[in-house]
């Protein structure tokens, strides 16, 4: 499957924006699974200054700052990927959960070392007893991990309900879990904390969730979403995806932008600005399949 995908930012400001110095993390990842054929970032007004570089996880950050006085910022991406499958074949059979908690540390392979950052707490997710104790009604003694993995993600699916006014960018996993309800950063979140709380790695994944419109209905544009999941580490397999919010397993419909320790990782887009006062912020994102 072919993708256009437009991904559009405006923020419009009460009063003059004097600089502004911003982060964008939008462009998608080429992977195995996906390979990106064409990327390109419009800004308006035009920045001053334009640098871009990979950050520690391999995602590719564009830098850019605005110096003229501006009341709207508006950043477009524009990408092409080809996606064929799934980022990983779900496999059959996986060894025991606890055998995979216990080789992580003593990992020494290059895969080994990469995940093993992925096991520890990070700016927005904490290890806690109570993720730990949900997360043991999947993980039951002696279960193999891909199985584990597939029944926790599907009993957050069930237990926590979406729900996009509880919670914003800042609310802690801890509300999310009290609550029962959230978005999909807060699932990711969630999952991702249950499984850390095991002594387990598991990353962020930031990106694009292919939407269908109502039967008889025609597709709209701007109607598709940005969207986050969850990849866990196993040591005899490598990175398994799962998408709590929606309990499948990453396909063709899915495109992986960026990962990290958690959201505060690969934010679409960050900065600081010097003035400006109350603003508003409109997404919208269009995910156009082109040919099969």
């Amino acid at each position: 499957m072919i993708y256009r995908i437009v991904h559009r930012t405006t923020y419009k400001y009460k009063y003059p924006v004097s600089v502004g110095n911003h982060v964008a993390c939008l462009k998608p990842r080429s992977l195995l699974h996906h390979e990106l054929v064409r990327s390109e970032l419009h800004i308006q007004p035009p920045p001053a200054t334009r640098t871009e570089r990979v950050d520690y996880f391999g995602n590719r950050l564009c830098f850019f700052t605005v110096q003229e006085p501006h009341k709207e910022l508006v950043v477009e991406a524009r990408s092409e990927v080809i996606v064929d499958g799934s980022a990983t074949p779900w496999p059959q059979q996986s060894l025991p959960w606890e055998e995979a908690a216990i080789s992580l540390p003593n990992d020494q392979s290059p895969e080994g070392l990469e995940a093993y950052q992925f096991g520890f707490e990070s700016p927005r997710i904490r290890t806690r007893p109570e993720f730990a104790s949900y997360a043991l009604q999947s993980f039951t003694p002696g279960r193999p991990m891909a199985e584990a993995l597939l029944d926790l993600t599907a009993r957050i699916h069930v237990d926590f309900r979406f729900d996009s006014k509880v919670t914003d960018v800042r609310t802690p996993t801890e509300e999310v879990f009290q609550k029962r309800r959230g978005v999909c950063q807060d699932f990711a979140h969630l999952q991702i904390a249950c499984l850390r709380s095991l002594n387990l790695a598991a990353r962020y994944i930031s990106g694009y969730l292919r939407t269908y419109p109502p039967p008889g209905k025609p597709r709209l544009k701007g109607a598709d979403a940005s969207h986050a999941w969850v990849s866990a580490y196993c040591p005899d397999i490598g990175w398994l995806d799962m998408d709590p919010t929606n309990n499948v397993v990453p396909s063709d419909g899915h495109v992986t932008l960026a990962w990290g320790r958690d959201y505060s990782d690969v934010s679409p887009l960050r900065g600081l600005i010097l003035g400006g006062g109350a603003h508003t912020l409109k997404v919208a994102v269009d995910m156009e399949p082109l040919e099969s």
